[in-house]
């Protein structure tokens, strides 16, 4: 999947329309997912009345206000328009995370023809290793909605990961692996010393004074009768 986008530019569909362009940055966001190829053009009326479609499929996906975990999916819109304003019309009415080719890429066309798209809209549905899993998923994804999704991650036996990735980590306080056993030590002795000094208090001053006495944690200073007073060292 990666190797067919990589030395390649890839634009995200947000406000800043932010490019991915390094090797890294490609793997990050293709590797090791179902890749759907979005071809269609502002110009065809199907393809304006599926788009809506789409974005509900690919929202119920990827967008973490209706999923807790989004599915290894990425879609790229390949523009068959012909002006950059036509790209840009079609571009505002879909998802903000789909991924397209710059209007001036030529590589548009040449997924065309390697990909033998005749007719719009049309949805080609890639496995990781770039095979094709489904020619045309308009239909399918019209009829089933994003329960096809299932059917194509058992066909490329895409294994799920739900596991959080590193930068949703940026904000939490990591413990080692060994905080468990650390707590429950410092927990044991915490309750040790809560003991021995409810111990102390029951026992009164003499008992307080020889128990101290033993750890040579304190000294006495004797200022005439049985009183004293402690001083920590």
């Amino acid at each position: 999947m990666v190797d067919l986008f990589l030395n390649r530019v890839l634009v995200e569909n947000n406000w800043d329309q932010d490019e991915l362009n390094t090797e890294r940055e490609i793997a990050g966001i293709l590797e090791n997912r179902i890749l759907m190829l979005f071809f269609a053009s502002a110009e065809c009326q199907q393809c304006m009345e599926f788009v809506p479609v789409l974005n509900e499929f690919f929202k119920r996906l990827k967008d973490p206000a209706y999923i807790e975990y989004p599915k290894l999916l990425a879609l790229i819109y390949i523009s068959l328009d012909q002006s950059e304003e036509q790209q840009e019309r079609l571009l505002k009415e879909m998802h903000k995370k789909v991924l397209f080719l710059a209007f001036e890429d030529p590589y548009r066309r040449e997924l065309h023809a390697m990909f033998k798209v005749k007719d719009v809209p049309t949805v080609v549905v890639l496995r990781p290793d770039c095979s094709i899993l489904c020619p045309n998923a308009v239909q399918d994804i019209c009829h089933f909605g994003s329960d096809c999704f299932s059917n194509w991650q058992e066909s490329a036996e895409l294994i799920e990961r739900s596991f959080m990735l590193n930068e949703e980590f940026d904000n939490l306080n990591l413990r080692s692996a060994t905080d468990p056993v650390r707590r429950l030590k410092y927990k044991t002795e915490d309750d040790k010393r809560k003991k021995r000094w409810w111990k102390l208090w029951g026992t009164g001053k003499d008992g307080y004074k020889e128990e101290e006495e033993k750890d040579g944690a304190w000294d006495t200073e004797r200022k005439g009768g049985n009183k004293g007073t402690w001083r920590r060292r």
